[in-house]
């Protein structure tokens, strides 16, 4: 991992909502193990307790928190989405007023329900357009870890060799969650505006397209020709 110039960041506390599944629960293990302070939200308090009890203890960390996913998205400063595109919407109506002014990262892409290997885009352009749409324009929303594959997440004692691209409208944004990614091992790199969103969430279906051609699990990305530190 190449060794970046930075000064020293603010230790923000990140809500991953819908973070006692299986890819929430593996991005809050990686934040939590960089140090960086975490709250699971679940639909149920006690579930997001027990969640946050039982990462503590398996990854020997004391950062991880649990409640709601309304608390976990009032109390953070950056908010993950960790939900599936199919079940979004209640939950966004449920935070979009405790997240005006606040980073919303989406992991989820377009895709088709009936076949994943085919992208199949929302009005909006984007699963993170629409999100942005109906959060209004206070949110500051970007798109982030659509093409890793969630065994690569799951992981969580190994390296991971894809890229990560993050785009959206807010340039600071933007850059803030590219430097939390880099503190967890990861690259990422700014993909720009909002609009281009949909190449990364429908980047996701072509390599699951790939994984079933080819017969393996976890086919990444990776950005060639731009220097890495």
């Amino acid at each position: 991992m190449p060794n970046y110039p930075t000064t020293e960041s603010p230790n923000h506390l990140i809500a991953i909502i819908g973070g006692t599944g299986k890819e929430g629960s593996a991005i809050a293990a990686r934040f939590a193990k960089a140090g960086l302070r975490v709250i699971i939200g679940s639909r149920d308090a006690t579930k997001g307790e027990n969640a946050a009890r039982e990462l503590n203890a398996r990854w020997n960390v004391t950062t991880i928190e649990g409640t709601s996913n309304r608390d976990a998205a009032a109390r953070a400063d950056i908010v993950l989405l960790a939900v599936p595109y199919a079940g979004m919407r209640p939950i966004l109506e449920d935070l979009r007023d405790v997240v005006q002014g606040k980073i919303v990262i989406n992991v989820a892409s377009s895709l088709d329900p009936e076949r994943k290997s085919r992208a199949k885009p929302p009005a909006a352009g984007s699963v993170t357009a629409e999100v942005q749409q109906f959060l209004g324009e206070s949110a500051r929303v970007v798109c982030a870890f659509q093409n890793i594959a969630p065994e690569k997440l799951e992981a969580v004692d190994e390296k991971i060799d894809t890229d990560v691209i993050v785009c959206g409208d807010d340039k600071d944004a933007r850059a803030t969650v590219i430097e939390l990614i880099r503190r967890i091992g990861i690259e990422a790199f700014d993909g720009g505006a909002l609009v281009n969103a949909v190449a990364v969430e429908a980047m996701t279906a072509i390599l699951i397209a790939i994984n079933i051609k080819y017969k393996v699990r976890g086919a990444g990305i990776r950005i060639t020709g731009v220097p890495r530190g």
